[in-house]
């Protein structure tokens, strides 16, 4: 099956997170799931986004693209809102990327290089009045542009709600249909890759 790295988001690898990765392993799938909050989780995204920031944005996206680098090269690069951004720039510059499995975020491409690799398959999830998604820093725009430019190769799910992690089962945010629908989505993407 397929081997996937799922980086997790703000408030850390949650049980939520961790729920997930189980999900996809459930269904044959190998899951690596890099921990770089040293096992500490918060109860708030704003909280999780200070711990981010007292690490440093740019070294947890170095770290996760070194993550990476003892891996094979046919993997497919997943994250949760914060960790869109790792799993984002070794979808668009690592070699033989599989594919990107994107929730709750989506940064434009130019921020990694000029286009998107032809080829290389992509979800992006997120609900369709999250305001971190919607209204904050244009990711549903970046992901629109997107899916315009590779609609052969972009898949754009929208769901009806505004909450932001709605898939984490361990968090106030869960969506449990919404949650359900995401995950059959990402198998069934996950299945044609593999």
């Amino acid at each position: 099956m397929t081997e996937v790295v799922l980086f997790h988001h703000s408030q850390g690898r949650t049980d939520g997170v961790k729920a997930f990765a189980e999900e996809l392993r459930q269904a044959g799938h190998t899951v690596h799931s890099p921990d770089f909050y040293d096992g500490n989780t918060f109860d708030t995204i704003d909280e999780g986004m200070a711990y981010a920031k007292s690490i440093g944005f740019g070294k947890l996206l170095e770290q996760g693209v070194a993550y990476a680098q003892d891996l094979p090269e046919n993997v497919v690069y997943a994250g949760f809102s914060m960790g869109v951004m790792p799993a984002q720039q070794l979808t668009q510059t690592r070699p033989g990327a599989l594919g990107g499995l994107f929730c709750y975020s989506f940064l434009p491409v130019s921020e990694f290089s000029e286009t998107w690799p032809a080829g290389v398959p992509v979800q992006i999830h997120a609900m369709d009045e999250d305001p971190w998604f919607t209204e904050e820093d244009g990711d549903l725009t970046a992901a629109q542009a997107l899916v315009a430019a590779n609609p052969a190769e972009a898949e754009l799910f929208l769901y009806p709600g505004k909450t932001h992690l709605f898939a984490d089962s361990s968090l106030p945010d869960y969506n449990e249909p919404a949650a359900k629908l995401l995950t059959e989505r990402a198998l069934a993407y996950l299945a044609q890759l593999a």
